[in-house]
């Protein structure tokens, strides 16, 4: 008894609250880890166990104290327990009885259950492969397409399919082989296409560099075919201006310019490019194919830009300029079609270099040109290749610019090329007037150039006023400007009728005109060429004119800017020079044959002691030649030509009379020298009064006449025949009768005046008496003539 209350002061006075908190977790079932851990972590475990035994003594006297006070209870239910366990006997043997029914009961359902369980498992394995084979039938038949696409080489549907197996089929096929096996070989038909719709592209890129040529050539034919059009326009409407047509129910000309669209579409097929592009744009690599596009077609590009080192260029321009123009009309269909393929810069790019190079070709083949023809040509055509980028949105001022800075050189070789043939043509003339003998040689040869002087249609057979190099010549100029318009149209500039007409001055003026220069001054030419040559020159004068309107009508001038006198040509004036010179190398002609008739100093007796009736024979020779030549020039020449022709030559007449009493071998003449040279005087001037008149100068210069050129030998020929000649010595006199006489050459020809008065019969004769009375008053007037002088 008193050991209780001891262990309750111990419990009260030492740790007896912890043996209280390690009871409660103890029943209530915690774990007691931490607070084991607890201990042996602070070194106490000694403490713990002494706490665990209190708490077992505690629980045992807790346990001990419950049974005393439930022994009978507990005896009781020991008691019921063992009834129980009788019952519990009989129940199992009912239990094991009715176990042993059962099991032989389930035993049969047993096995039908593992049966049932059995074919439920094949079944779902069977469900389950007709599912995996369902999806591998599904794959291998995408497998199956795809490659037949790949045999048929429709790549993009392969590609497609492929791609479907991929993104939906590839992740849930069931079979791992099968899986792995697709897994690895997509990458590989993926490359496969690569390849060969890379190979296609290179197979296409060889195809549209083939057929450039033909593009370009299909192009620039259009172009062509436009620019006839307009210049079949153009020469209607010239046509209507040259008719001066008033209204269109005169003269109606029309022009369809709408042609049909499938003619003027150069056509070609970009299918097979799209169709890689789209391939590649399906691959992820679209990119990649686009640098690949822009690197070969550059690379193809440098190689069409290279001339033909086998052929001449004049040969192969329209082959070269076609392929460049086949390849940037392909370049802008991509650009505009084939979406992002393609961009402006790199068609810039490519376009820059074009221009460079070609510049540079152009540039360099001209001037190795030694041909007109050869340089028109390549010319024109890379005016159309111009013409036809324009229609493409390229810029070609450059291009063009390299033709208008050979234009100098053009035309160095065009007129090097008429200078020959104004060489050939002068040099095969017969200078013989031109005979056409019907309506078409005087339309050709006349009416083309508007040579003819009357409107009226001559009678045939007609004699032109000129030779056939005429109508040659004109040809040639004709035909000069044709090429320089030719040039010069559709280039740089659109109104170049100053740069034609500068031309055209420059073939007149230092072709033509020199040309026949050196033919007048080559000292090979007759007196009938000079004449032909001079009034060839003539009528090539007129013939400016002519000349001007048609270049103006070629540039599309209108006519009557040029028809003012201000905008005449050049060449006009200096051919007029030219005609002058014409005229005075005919005269020196002219007046050397007539000193050939007229040697004075021989054909005349100074001294003759007989009085001449008539005209000595030189002079009717003269005359006649100088009929025969004015008669040629009355038919050729206009008539202030004849003028200057007919008034040299008997002014040479005059001078040639008055040498004659200077010249040196003539020492001293009487007065029969001078009847006979008056006898020859009136005989020129009878025939000068007689053709002033009858070649109707009379009604042009009626201020003057033929007459008045022998002025100088009539007044020598009166002064030496008058009985006071000392009447010279009077101003009012002199200027009356003898204004065209030098002072000293009468002088000196009065010191050669001796008459004779010692005839036979001179001393009876009342002529010698006269001539006595002549010869004082000549006398006289020697001595006044040499004190005046």
């Amino acid at each position: 008894m008193d050991a209780k209350p001891k262990r309750r002061t111990a419990v009260e006075n030492g740790d007896g609250g912890e043996d209280l908190v390690l009871a409660t977790l103890i029943g209530n079932g915690e774990d007691l880890g931490p607070i084991v851990r607890h201990a042996f972590e602070m070194g106490r475990p000694e403490s713990l166990f002494h706490q665990l035994k209190s708490v077992v003594r505690k629980k045992e006297v807790e346990i001990e104290e419950l049974c005393k006070s439930h022994y009978e209870e507990f005896i009781l239910a020991v008691d019921e327990l063992r009834g129980v366990l009788v019952d519990a006997e009989e129940l199992k043997s009912e239990l094991a009885s009715e176990n042993f029914r059962l099991q032989e009961v389930g035993s049969a359902l047993l096995v039908k259950l593992e049966e049932l369980l059995e074919s439920y498992w094949i079944k779902k394995n069977v469900t389950e492969a007709i599912k995996t084979s369902k999806i591998c039938i599904q794959v291998l038949e995408l497998c199956v397409k795809s490659n037949n696409h790949m045999l048929e080489s429709q790549f993009y549907p392969a590609l497609k399919t492929v791609d479907l197996i991929e993104r939906t089929y590839l992740q849930n096929i069931p079979v791992k082989a099968l899986k792995t096996a697709i897994g690895k070989t997509i990458p590989v038909i993926k490359s496969h296409i690569e390849k060969k719709v890379t190979s296609q592209f290179n197979e296409w890129l060889v195809q549209v560099r083939s057929s450039a040529k033909d593009i370009g050539q299909t192009a620039i034919g259009h172009t062509l075919s436009a620019r006839q059009r307009d210049e079949e326009m153009l020469e209607h409407q010239r046509k209507a201006e040259e008719q001066n047509i008033s209204g269109l129910g005169d003269f109606v000309y029309t022009l369809d310019v709408e042609e049909n669209d499938e003619d003027s579409v150069v056509k070609f097929d970009l299918t097979p490019l799209f169709r890689v592009y789209h391939i590649h744009d399906c691959l992820g690599i679209q990119e990649q194919f686009r640098e690949y596009y822009y690197k070969n077609r550059l690379l193809q590009l440098n190689s069409d830009l290279q001339i033909s080192t086998t052929q001449p260029f004049v040969e192969s321009y329209q082959t070269y300029l076609a392929q460049i123009a086949g390849y940037f009309i392909v370049e802008d269909r991509v650009l505009r079609t084939a979406g992002d393929l393609l961009s402006a810069n790199h068609v810039e790019t490519m376009w820059e270099v074009a221009v460079a190079k070609m510049t540079s070709v152009l540039e360099e083949q001209f001037s190795h040109m030694d041909s007109a023809t050869h340089l028109l040509l390549v010319k024109d055509y890379v005016t159309l290749l111009g013409e036809t980028f324009r229609q493409y949105g390229y810029e070609v001022g450059q291009i063009l610019e390299v033709v208008d800075r050979s234009r100098d050189k053009y035309h160095e070789l065009l007129l090097g090329e008429c200078h020959e043939q104004i060489v050939n043509t002068l040099g095969s003339d017969t200078y013989e007037q031109m005979v056409m003998r019907k309506d078409a040689d005087y339309e050709n040869n006349v009416l083309s150039f508007h040579l003819q002087t009357s409107d009226i249609m001559p009678a045939f057979p007609y004699y032109a006023p000129f030779s056939s190099m005429v109508p040659d010549t004109c040809r040639i100029v004709r035909s000069f400007i044709k090429g320089s318009v030719d040039y010069l149209s559709y280039g740089v500039h659109t109104n170049f009728y100053d740069i034609v007409r500068k031309y055209l001055d420059k073939l007149l003026i230092d072709v033509l005109n020199e040309v026949m220069l050196s033919t007048i001054h080559g000292g090979a030419v007759g007196v009938s060429q000079a004449m032909q040559i001079a009034a060839n020159i003539s009528v090539l004068e007129r013939a400016c004119d002519f000349f001007l309107r048609y270049a103006a009508q070629l540039c599309g001038i209108p006519i009557r800017s040029v028809e003012r006198p201000q905008a005449s040509l050049t060449a006009k004036v200096v051919l007029k020079t030219s005609r002058d010179a014409a005229y005075l190398a005919l005269l020196n002609l002219v007046n050397t044959k007539l000193d050939e008739f007229m040697n004075i100093t021989e054909n005349i007796n100074w001294t003759s002691e007989e009085t001449p009736q008539n005209g000595n024979d030189y002079i009717n020779e003269a005359v006649i030649y100088l009929d025969t030549i004015l008669s040629t020039a009355q038919q050729i020449l206009p008539l202030d030509a004849l003028h200057k022709v007919g008034s040299g030559a008997l002014e040479h007449i005059s001078n040639s009379i008055v040498g004659a009493f200077l010249s040196d071998s003539v020492r001293r003449f009487n007065a029969n020298a001078v009847l006979s040279l008056n006898n020859d005087l009136k005989i020129i001037e009878d025939f000068a009064d007689e053709r002033f008149h009858s070649t109707g100068l009379s009604e042009i210069y009626k201020e003057g006449s033929f007459r008045g050129c022998l002025l100088e030998a009539r007044q020598l020929i009166n002064l030496l025949s008058s009985s006071q000649p000392e009447n010279f010595m009077n101003p009012v006199i002199r200027q009356k009768n003898y204004d065209a006489l030098d002072y000293k050459n009468v002088a000196s020809i009065c010191d050669k005046f001796k008459d004779s008065h010692d005839g036979i019969f001179g001393s009876l004769s009342t002529r010698n008496t006269k001539q006595s009375a002549r010869k004082k008053s000549m006398d006289m007037l020697k001595k006044r003539l040499k004190d005046f002088n």
